[in-house]
């Protein structure tokens, strides 16, 4: 997390701020620190959005306090397979 992520001709794209089944997902919003949770807690045009953890094995969700959890406390897999999730 938090990985900068380049084109083959070198160029800056993004940083990595979270894992799925089919990839990464890539921030490129200009200052914001990977792994910030601080962008992600503003609040938005329709409505307030909650920054949560969520697994992507199981799809369990769960609260961040100061950093994503080891292991998902409902499948035991590592803490790699969780990345940042915005909750409505």
């Amino acid at each position: 997390m938090g990985t900068t992520v380049y084109t083959e001709a070198g160029e800056p794209i993004g940083t990595i701020r979270g894992l799925g089944d089919d990839g990464f997902f890539v921030t490129t919003r200009e200052g914001v620190v990977g792994m910030s949770i601080e962008h992600e807690r503003s609040g938005h045009e329709f409505g307030e959005a909650e920054l949560v953890w969520r697994c992507a094995e199981c799809g369990e969700m769960g609260k961040i306090d100061s950093d994503l959890p080891e292991t998902c406390p409902n499948c035991d897999t590592p803490k790699e397979n969780l990345f940042y999730w915005t909750e409505d």
